[in-house]
């Protein structure tokens, strides 16, 4: 079995959770012939640093990231950074000849984004953005009977992603409130998502309309110290700069309409992210907080409505996880197979796992959505360049 070299730049969740991924392959992805090595990790905080040698595997951390890149025993490099620092750190990657695997949105706006998308085209190295929730079973058997016709001609996509992790108003004003450090706010952190899976499973968005709103006006600064969601907070308050929010009505390629719309203060969802697509000779409807579960209604069902299809092994990458349907995969295993997706990339030299043209497609979406916020009008999307893999057949691993 061959080794991969895997650098990591910042070592938060995310970045424990690639490292745990990376950890996983030859056990459910052993054809692919690869045992990753966890070579370094960058992290700017000591505390940080000490947990990836000692608790996730890395042979060395460091504090600065550029040393990752410029290590040669480092073949594949994940930036599990936030968002103001993707920019630098992908285009960096790109011109160090590294493939590099980055969490979603790529950057603050379209603008990173297209520079990250452009690097990558100029230094033709190979990629994977953090589009997890793509890789669930359930949304691999919805894209099959989309794209197979078995819906009939799509009219209409419904989603929804709506989430409480800040509904709490005394929560501290982080980086992902700031317009210059996060750029938008729940349009890039959620919909973001929710915008690759529409066009993943129906197809190109063409135009949008949006509206938004911010909640929740201000927040406590933060004390020092690490400052995350938990942080403590001082009494001082300083204004939201961007959205709790956002509501778009699309129109798709193929001629379907839309609507989406994702909160991150709403009271009662904790990670509701669901999406339908309607036809007209059926539906399907999935929701990740019942992840394993797709909803199906099609012509010429015994019943009419909806059945609940539990995914089992011949969906997606279920049989490598679990072996019946009812046993239920997680979150961590969808980004396993996000790491499988990567490497087998690397490995062939072909662009599999979702890429930076993906990214770019659905900040695309993000742009013209707040290009319409400023103005109120419909706002085409801009066409990307490839390699879009969202158009691509799901790859056999």
């Amino acid at each position: 079995m061959d080794t991969i070299g895997v650098g990591l730049i910042s070592v938060g969740w995310m970045g424990r959770l690639h490292s745990r991924a990376y950890r996983a392959l030859p056990d459910h992805f052993p054809e692919l012939g690869v045992r990753p090595r966890l070579v370094v990790a960058a992290d700017p905080i000591p505390e940080a640093r000490a947990q990836a040698v000692d608790r996730l595997g890395y042979e060395r951390a460091v504090a600065d990231w550029h040393e990752v890149l410029a290590d040669p025993a480092v073949d594949v490099v994940s930036i599990c950074s936030p968002n103001f620092l993707h920019r630098e750190m992908a285009v960096a990657a790109a011109q160090a000849g590294k493939p590099f695997w980055i969490e979603k949105p790529m950057g603050r706006s379209a603008d990173d984004s297209r520079a990250i998308h452009d690097a990558v085209q100029r230094e033709g190295v190979i990629t994977s953005v953090g589009f997890n929730y793509r890789h669930a079973p359930a949304i691999q058997r919805a894209r099959e009977l989309v794209r197979s016709g078995r819906l009939g001609r799509v009219t209409t996509v419904r989603g929804s992603f709506l989430a409480d992790y800040s509904a709490d108003p005394a929560a501290p004003l982080t980086w992902r409130f700031e317009r210059e450090r996060a750029g938008s706010g729940v349009l890039g952190d959620l919909l973001s998502h929710g915008l690759d899976l529409a066009q993943y499973l129906v197809g190109r968005i063409a135009s949008v309309t949006a509206l938004a709103d911010t909640v929740i006006t201000e927040r406590p600064v933060p004390g020092a110290g690490i400052v995350d969601r938990s942080a403590a907070a001082t009494g001082s308050l300083r204004a939201v700069e961007n959205e709790d929010y956002a509501a778009l009505l699309l129109r798709f390629d193929g001629g379907a309409v839309g609507t989406m719309d994702s909160s991150r203060v709403m009271h009662g969802p904790h990670a509701e992210y669901a999406i339908e697509v309607y036809g007209t000779r059926g539906s399907v409807r999935w929701d990740f907080q019942r992840m394993n579960e797709l909803q199906v209604a099609l012509d010429g069902q015994e019943a009419s409505g909806y059945t609940t299809h539990h995914v089992g092994p011949g969906d997606g990458e279920f049989g490598r996880f679990q072996p019946g349907a009812g046993t239920a995969m997680g979150y961590d295993d969808l980004k396993t197979i996000e790491a499988a997706q990567f490497v087998a990339s690397v490995r062939r030299g072909e662009q599999l796992a979702p890429s930076v043209a993906d990214g770019l497609a659905a900040a695309s979406v993000v742009e013209a959505a707040e290009a319409s916020l400023a103005d109120g009008a419909w706002h085409d999307v801009a066409r990307v360049d490839g390699p879009l893999t969202a158009d691509l057949a799901t790859p056999v691993l």
